[in-house]
């Protein structure tokens, strides 16, 4: 028992679970605040919200987001595809739908930043019907 509990933990060190962000991500979209997704961003974020596109700072791209949700109050958020590339940087594409019925397409890039993941790309674009 020991052997095999040495070897499933060697195997481990050698290859580490990947770690899923884009769970904690979604949860934080789902309740419309900002400051909990920023906890994700990077140091500089490339943003495009309806007509705001540009690298913005981790503060400034806070503030975008915030006023992307204070303007556009969240009914529901829901995950529709992500996925993880070979080197290990992950993507989500959500559909986010407001109070008002407006729905908007998400999406969400994440990159290796030191020993974890964070939020290099997102944008929230306005979906047809």
């Amino acid at each position: 028992m020991n052997t095999l509990l040495s070897i499933l933990m060697f195997f481990s060190l050698i290859h580490p679970p990947a770690i899923d962000v884009t769970d904690d991500v979604a949860g934080a979209v789902k309740t419309g605040n900002a400051a909990s997704v920023a906890k994700f961003f990077s140091a500089n974020v490339d943003i495009k919200i309806l007509d705001k596109e540009d690298v913005y700072s981790k503060a400034q791209a806070e503030l975008i987001l915030k006023d992307f949700f204070t303007k556009n109050p969240i009914k529901s958020f829901a995950v529709i595809h992500k996925g993880t590339s070979k080197n290990g940087d992950q993507f989500c594409i959500g559909a986010y739908e407001t109070s008002t019925g407006k729905k908007f397409r998400s999406y969400f890039l994440f990159k290796k930043d030191g020993a974890g993941l964070t939020i290099q790309q997102l944008r929230f674009e306005t979906q047809d019907e």
